[in-house]
C-alpha cells in the first residue's frame, strides 16, 4: 500500500504509522486537517452520496494564507 501523504510504499502489519509510512506523514496529514486544508461537503447533494471522503482545499485560491 501507497502512504496517503509521500506515496512511498508502505508495510501495514507492524507499522505504527499506518496507513503513513512515519510519524512525519501523519503529522502532516494532522495539520492539514487542523489547518481546514480538508473539508467535508455539506451540500444537500452530498448528503445522499454514500461517500464521505475529505476533500482537499486548493491553497491556490488565495484564501490569504
Amino acid at each position: 500500500m501507497k502512504c496517503l501523504i509521500c506515496g512511498r510504499e508502505t508495510v501495514y502489519q507492524g507499522n505504527p504509522f499506518r496507513p503513513f509510512c512515519s510519524e512525519r506523514c501523519k503529522l502532516i496529514d494532522l495539520d492539514n486537517w487542523l489547518a481546514g486544508r480538508y473539508r467535508i461537503p455539506i451540500s444537500s447533494e452530498n448528503r445522499e452520496s454514500k461517500s464521505s471522503a475529505p476533500v482537499p482545499v486548493d491553497d491556490e485560491a488565495g484564501d490569504g494564507d
